[in-house]
């Protein structure tokens, strides 16, 4: 029997307290364009993805009675080189915490706070 490394992650929610706000700046930090869920979903938008990948994509979820800050779940964006994003992240109304660090053999990381208090990370391998 083959022993395969299978990635667990299949998909992700952003818990925002302003969705308008946080694909903005999404947008602008990678680039990319959301596409709304049905409304009757709640207010949800979710990242680009293919059926046909196997990235993992996930969304951003309203919802109002969100605690900024009180987050416990980093979620990794790769990326072809985390500085390339890091420089956009204020202006788009996050804020670094931690620049570009190197992590050994498993390449970078950063982690910045997005427009919605969320902790998140950058990771690349160069």
């Amino acid at each position: 029997m083959t022993n395969s490394v299978v990635n667990p992650v299949g998909w992700f929610d952003i818990h925002v307290a302003n969705i308008d706000r946080a694909k903005k700046f999404y947008a602008t930090v990678f680039n990319i364009q959301f596409t709304d869920f049905p409304i009757e979903w709640g207010k949800q938008s979710f990242f680009p993805f293919s059926p046909e990948s196997h990235n993992i994509s996930g969304a951003l979820v309203e919802k109002p009675n969100m605690n900024p800050g009180n987050n416990n779940t980093v979620i990794y964006f790769e990326t072809e080189d985390c500085t390339s994003e890091e420089q956009r992240i204020e202006q788009a109304g996050g804020k670094i915490l931690q620049p570009k660090t190197h992590i050994g053999e498993f390449g970078f990381i950063s982690i910045f706070l997005d427009s919605e208090g969320n902790t998140i990370g950058l990771h690349s391998r160069k």
